[in-house]
């Protein structure tokens, strides 16, 4: 099993990524597609895959669908790129989720929402905590993200409680939050870009001492992916700011047409260079064929993945 300590020098460096998650027509996951995607990335370089996550869209799955996929995952990376598994909703279903996924022989976890209900600071924690705990030994890296903020003070206060917490991920881009946090907590914990689209925040995190993100667009332009961020991590000013003028901001323009389109935007581009995951579940929509036809002029742009 991997310690801890171990998955955050695996996340300190290098490029994350999500995998989409693999659905029929009908809606059902397909574990044979699923796996050939997993083998189709793994070669590509990235430190680390998060799985059922929220491009993975966890937020549909069933405990069964998360059981298949994360034993997929399992099965096809093992001793190739280490594994997380995301774990989030009601603190119970939460830890259900988190002590299946280390049955499973997963590396370790993605603390997301607890979804819908608003919560104070200390219920925040609370719930991260037991969390933590329900896994002992497990690594386990908290999402910040919609109504599961969490700030510096009650950061430190989990740090102490909970030596497995070793990552903190940051979707929310609060600028104040993330210094502050940085420079208290300093390398207790690894540190993630997690915004949506993260290539577009990559080089202002970094600044702010955050070097790793995860890339939702690693799906279907890997190599592009891989190239951008090599760029960051060596300053290739020119090149990061022509892929941005080039693809992400034309990207961004598409994905931020309706809501959720973060998700189905990265499912339809992995359609589009021929690794389809199908479509995605309600309450998602895809793209209709007119997005569709502007995203397939963006990858054909970037020539060969």
């Amino acid at each position: 099993m991997t310690t801890p300590q171990e998955l955050k020098q695996i996340v300190s460096e290098g490029l994350l990524s999500f995998p989409v998650t693999d659905f029929n027509e009908q809606g059902d996951f397909r574990a044979d597609t699923y796996a050939a995607r997993l083998e189709w990335l793994a070669p590509y370089g990235a430190s680390a895959l998060f799985v059922a996550g929220g491009t993975g869209e966890f937020f549909s799955l069933t405990h069964d669908d998360y059981s298949n996929v994360v034993r997929t995952a399992m099965e096809v990376c093992k001793g190739k790129v280490p594994i997380l598994a995301g774990a989030g909703g009601p603190t119970r279903v939460a830890i259900a989720y988190a002590q299946e996924a280390q049955r499973l022989g997963a590396n370790g976890i993605l603390l997301m929402p607890h979804y819908l209900t608003e919560a104070s600071q200390e219920g925040i924690a609370a719930h991260a905590e037991e969390v933590c705990k329900s896994v002992p030994g497990m690594g386990v890296i908290i999402y910040n993200r919609a109504n599961s903020k969490l700030n510096a003070d009650m950061l430190e206060r989990l740090a102490d409680r909970c030596p497995n917490l070793i990552g903190f991920k940051d979707g929310v881009g609060e600028i104040e939050n993330m210094v502050t946090i940085r420079r208290r907590l300093g390398d207790r914990f690894s540190y993630l870009g997690g915004l949506p689209t993260a290539e577009v925040y990559a080089a202002a995190y970094k600044a702010l001492g955050v070097p790793v993100y995860s890339s939702a667009v690693f799906n279907f332009i890997p190599k592009t992916a891989m190239n951008f961020y090599r760029a960051i991590a060596a300053n290739d000013h020119a090149t990061v700011g022509k892929l941005i003028d080039e693809f992400f901001l034309p990207y961004l323009a598409i994905r931020n047409r309706r809501a959720g389109y973060a998700v189905s935007i990265v499912k339809a581009g992995a359609k589009l260079v021929g690794h389809s995951a199908g479509p995605v579940r309600a309450p998602l929509t895809d793209l209709t064929e007119d997005e569709l036809g502007q995203l397939d002029v963006l990858i054909k742009k970037l020539g060969a993945q």
